[in-house]
């Protein structure tokens, strides 16, 4: 196990750069997700991490060690792709034991050892089959099987789950996270799922642009978006962002539309985001100014488009709790308390919210 520190690492093709000052400290035995969009910098970073890519300026360190220009093999790491890379002519054990084989391990310790991982991560009845012969899923454990065997001091994880079925995709993450806290290692995981991020992670990185957007627990990355580009990029559905000014705790909307936002630390123009599980649609009897246009059932829970004088906002409504809520009716809408968040409308940097009081829209 080992602490993975970038500092001041940047990466360029020619004249295009790729990732710019990345500085990032990821302790020792943490889980941490790189997340963002695609070309963001996030697998580029894992690579150089590995040693696939070569570092344009900067440094990397594992441990104590810097391993900036050391080759892959020296680096002391395990990466799980994508693609799972497994060897087509060889069985699961001999898949597994592959590395320690590569290693001059005698055979009969490594296969000792293969079956032992083998057993530990469900796969002891598939030993001697061929990847042709699995699902995906249980290829993609035979891959981490093969990266688990080393016992690195670094896991990395290049999307390792994007080629599988949603079912199986969460049954893999739920593997994935339980045998990383087993074992203690490090780990480093990239993907373009924000879900899979909040989920799999205790340390998360939000990259856009080749540089380090926010960094944080899931949780406090969630609650406290630094700007509108991680408040739309985490959660799902995204926040409700909208520009407009604010006066004596009423937000207005260039259409007219008003919503009570509680007291405010100041007025004018502001961007104010409204997470969907904050923003509650309640039947209302008259016209009103926003109507739902749409209900997409999810089972105990449901998401609810309303328009909003021309603005369309995302309501996440309990089923219980739809009474009267529905396609073509009018509704009045509040916000929980404190649940209001408030951004600079020029640079989209997070500023001092309303104390929410939860009231309701004006008509």
């Amino acid at each position: 196990m080992a602490t993975v520190r970038f500092s001041g690492v940047n990466k360029s093709y020619g004249s295009t750069s790729v990732v710019s000052d990345l500085d990032l400290e990821l302790p020792d035995g943490s889980f941490t997700v790189l997340v963002g969009p695609s070309g963001c910098g996030k697998s580029t970073s894992l690579r150089m991490l590995a040693g696939l890519e070569p570092v344009t300026s900067g440094t990397i360190t594992i441990g104590d060690h810097d391993v900036t220009q050391l080759p892959p093999r020296d680096r002391d790491v395990a990466m799980v792709f994508q693609n799972y890379a497994l060897y087509p002519h060889l069985s699961v054990r001999e898949n597994i034991a592959f590395p320690l084989r590569a290693s001059k391990t005698p055979r009969t310790d490594a296969l000792r050892r293969a079956d032992e991982v083998a057993e530990s991560l469900g796969l002891e009845k598939l030993l001697a089959r061929k990847p042709k012969e699995l699902s995906g899923g249980q290829q993609q454990r035979v891959a981490i099987g093969r990266a688990i065997i080393r016992q690195p001091s670094v896991f990395l994880f290049d999307e390792p789950l994007s080629n599988l079925d949603a079912k199986l995709r969460v049954e893999t993450r739920t593997e994935l996270l339980q045998i990383q806290r087993r074992l203690g290692i490090t780990s480093v995981y990239v993907t373009h799922d924000q879900e899979e991020a909040m989920t799999l992670s205790d340390r998360m990185v939000v990259m856009r642009e080749g540089r380090t957007a926010q960094e944080g627990s899931p949780q406090d990355v969630y609650a406290h978006p630094v700007d509108t580009f991680v408040a739309s990029f985490v959660g799902s559905p995204k926040m409700n962002l909208l520009d407009g000014e604010v006066c004596d705790g009423i937000f207005t909307l260039p259409s007219g539309f008003q919503l009570a936002i509680g007291s405010f630390d100041g007025g004018g123009a502001v961007t104010i985001g409204v997470r969907p599980d904050d923003l509650v649609p309640t039947a209302s009897d008259g016209a009103g100014d926003a109507r739902v246009t749409l209900i997409e059932l999810l089972g105990p829970r449901a998401i609810v488009t309303i328009d909003a004088r021309g603005t369309a906002l995302t309501s996440v409504v309990e089923t219980s709790r739809l009474a009267g809520i529905t396609e073509g009716a009018p509704v009045t809408l509040s916000t929980r308390p404190g649940a209001v968040h408030a951004f600079d409308p020029d640079t989209g940097q997070r500023r001092a919210g309303p104390d929410n009081d939860g009231n309701r829209s004006k008509r």
